[in-house]
């Protein structure tokens, strides 16, 4: 996994669950991208749609955002 991608996650108060958002992919995915009862739930589900963003991108020879 490529590292240097952000990743925000916000707590939703009223849905009781976190939201994952990857904005380096904004014009790839819509966003939120994934979600999570827990931050560390939201963070890896986040992590696995990166991962998924970045090998579908390469196998397709589509340019990484930079």
């Amino acid at each position: 996994m490529n590292p240097k991608y952000q990743i925000t996650i916000i707590q939703s108060q009223e849905d009781e669950c976190y939201f994952v958002y990857l904005p380096d992919f904004e014009n790839e995915i819509m966003q939120p991208v994934s979600d999570g009862n827990t931050y560390q739930e939201a963070l890896q589900n986040g992590l696995e749609v990166m991962e998924e963003l970045i090998l579908n991108l390469q196998a397709t020879g589509k340019p990484l955002p930079n």
